[in-house]
């Protein structure tokens, strides 16, 4: 698994938003669909919602990559 990081602007970034900055999707139509689809892992559990806050400290995975989220 690729582990990537990915540093906060502020105090959250949006689940869709993040797999768009990191290149994970390549649009906000595909992150948003492979989301609903149930691809996608918070800290270990399935999430479904588009616009989960996503905030320092979790790590997002989806499709063999690794996104820990730093403040």
């Amino acid at each position: 698994m690729t582990q990537l990081d990915l540093t906060l602007r502020g105090d959250f970034i949006a689940l869709d938003a993040l797999l768009k900055a990191t290149g994970l999707a390549e649009s906000g139509g595909r992150a948003r669909a492979v989301i609903s689809e149930g691809l996608v892992q918070v800290d270990g559990l399935v999430e479904t919602r588009k616009t989960c806050k996503i905030r320092a400290g979790q790590c997002v995975s989806f499709d063999g990559h690794q996104v820990v989220v730093k403040a």
